[in-house]
This record gives C-alpha cells, structure tokens and sequence, in this order.
C-alpha cells in the first residue's frame, strides 16, 4: 500500500502537463500512487498520462465517461470535476489522498512535508499549503490581494477565523486523510464548489485542518479556469454555500441577526439569509444616504445605532463588507465594542 495517492483530474492540459508530471516525478517521497483522470479530454491529455503510466507503474490512468462511478446523468461537460475526483479516490488506496490539477507544479518536498506534518498531528484532519499563482504576467490586483490572504492562514485557528471569507485552502493543495474524506461521503456537487463544500462539511462536523506556510504547491492561473467559467464557482454559488452552511451549524439560533455592510456585497447576503429563512434584524453602514432607511424590511443602523442595539438585544453580526481593509476595520470596530469574533461576530467578505 502507497503512503499517498495523488487525485489528479486532467481535461484538455496537454500544453501544460508535461510540467506537472515532471514535478511529480521529482518528489522526494517516492511512496506514492497517482490516480490520473482524464476526464474526456480532446487534446493529447489522454495520450501523455498513457506515455506517463507505461513508465511508471506508480501511475494509474482512469477515463470518465457516462455511467462511471461519481458521475451523475446528465451532467455537463463543465461540472465533470466532481465525477473524476470521486472516481479517483474510489480507486485510491493510500491512506492520505494529495489533490493537485495537471496544469500546476509541486514543489520537490511537497508530498513529503504534508505527509510528516500529517503524521505529527492526528488532531488535524488534513492540510493545504501556501501558493505561488503563476505566470505572474497572469496575475492582477485582485489575485495577489487572494494570494496574500490565502498564504497568511496557517494554524487551524487562523482558517476557522476566516472560514466565511472564502475558501481558506488552495484545493490544489489539500493533503486529506482518506478515513475522513469517506466519513464525509467523498466529493459532492450541491451547486457550488466542491473544496469550499468539502471544507465546510469538515468543520461542521468537528474537525480542523491548517496550512503549512511554505509555498510547495505552484497554482496556475488560467482565463478559462473553473472558477472563471462555471456557474458553480460564481458568486451567487458561494453565497448560497456560505448561508447553508451558516445557516445549518455556525449561526446562533436564539440571536437577532445583524449585517455589518448594506452595500453590494451585504444586501445580497441578506437577500440569501432571507431566502434561506433568516430574518435580518438590521444592517449596518457608514453611508450617510443609508442611514436610516430599511432594505429587506430591516432599518439601516450607523454604529452608535448598533451601539445601542448590542445593549439591548445581544445580536449577532455577519460582517459583509468587499473594500480592501473594510474587513480589519469592522473588527477593530467590533472588539471596541467589547465583541468577540466567532462568538459574537463572523466575517463573511
């Protein structure tokens, strides 16, 4: 039996394969299986895992097709991730499985340092790591505002802070324990992303994972990537993920529930809290044009109003505010008022 078994859907990576392979193929941990996926490709994907399996007989080629294990009739060419991931780990059979995409590169020692982290620490379920997005040329403000927020969460306690912000592991480079996986029920497609789901199902049911801070895995940014192109990634998607799982296990039930932000990103996570079934008691801004009008029936309060409101009702607050450093402004704001975040807070932007 392999120490870890690589999970690695392929679709029409040809031009960038060869890469991954070759860093794969310079790992220092050599107990390792690969489970590549070619999920109906169209270019020379297929071939090059075929050339890559008769040479290494760590590497196991699969082919999605309707009817195979994971895939869902009628699923679209887009979602077939989903399908290939699970058709993997039914094959898999290592007890810790690597997640990677064939158009990224792992750094040498990537398998290994997960694989001893793991190992020193049976409190954790599973672990990402730090990234480099690359070609830089690709990457614009917004990605390195992602980049620099991703790659600073590391303990446990730093992803579980920011667990409603957006995914806090690169699924790239998620190392997870195979029991656990299977105890959840392995991937699923509820209609948003399947990492961000896997990782909230995780923490709902009590477990933690972390980050290590070195940058082992090389993520690819790419225009017609998943999360540029699929309904599943967009950013409706992961509001209604985010509300589920709020809603299901993070959410006080006997708490007046407050939005900190009545803006483009707040208004439309209320609209969701109320589709879901929350009531908003009110919103929260520092706009004078809002203050004092209702959206979704709830008045808009500045901080003294919310001020008065803590004193009275004890409410919970979603903070849902997208500028750059609003975020480490309303908890500065937040931990005046003598509020706690988790207990009493939650940053959801």
């Amino acid at each position: 039996m392999p120490e870890v078994s690589v999970l690695l859907p392929c679709r029409n990576v040809a031009a960038w394969l060869p890469r991954c392979i070759e860093s794969l193929e310079a790992q220092s941990l050599l107990d390792y299986e690969v489970l590549a996926v070619d999920d109906r490709s169209t270019d020379e994907t297929g071939a090059l895992l075929r050339r890559w399996s008769a040479r290494d007989d760590r590497v196991t080629v699969l082919e999605t097709a309707p009817g195979s294990p994971g895939r869902s009739a009628g699923r679209t060419p887009e979602d077939g991730l989903v399908g290939a991931l699970e058709l993997a780990v039914a094959t898999a059979s290592a007890p810790l499985l690597a997640r990677m995409d064939g158009d990224d590169i792992a750094e040498p020692r990537r398998l290994e340092l997960q694989r001893d982290f793991l190992a020193a620490r049976p409190d954790l379920a599973g672990c990402g790591t730090a990234v480099e997005l690359f070609p830089r040329s690709e990457v614009g403000e917004g990605y390195r505002r992602y980049e620099t927020w991703l790659n600073g969460l590391s303990d446990p306690e730093d992803l579980w802070r920011d667990l409603f912000v957006e995914c806090p592991v690169a699924h790239p480079t998620l190392m997870i324990r195979h029991s656990v996986l299977s105890g959840l029920g392995g991937y699923r497609d509820p209609g948003w992303p399947e990492d961000y789901d896997l990782v909230l199902r995780l923490r709902a049911a009590g477990m933690r994972i972390a980050n290590l801070a070195s940058r082992l895995v090389r993520w690819r940014v790419r225009p017609d990537r998943h999360s540029l192109t699929s309904d599943r990634y967009s950013a409706e998607a992961f509001r209604r993920c985010k509300v589920h799982f709020l809603d299901q296990a993070f959410l006080p039930e006997s708490r007046p529930l407050v939005v900190w932000g009545a803006g483009k990103v707040g208004k439309p996570m209320a609209r969701e809290l109320i589709r879901q079934g929350r009531l908003v008691s009110a919103f929260v801004d520092l706009d004078a044009r809002k203050i004092g009008q209702e959206i979704h029936g709830a008045p808009v309060l500045d901080p003294d109003g919310f001020e008065a409101l803590v004193s009275r009702k004890d409410p919970y607050v979603l903070a849902a505010v997208g500028s750059p450093g609003a975020r480490e402004e309303i908890r500065r704001a937040l931990e005046v008022l003598g509020r706690r975040e988790i207990e009493d807070y939650r940053v959801c932007a």
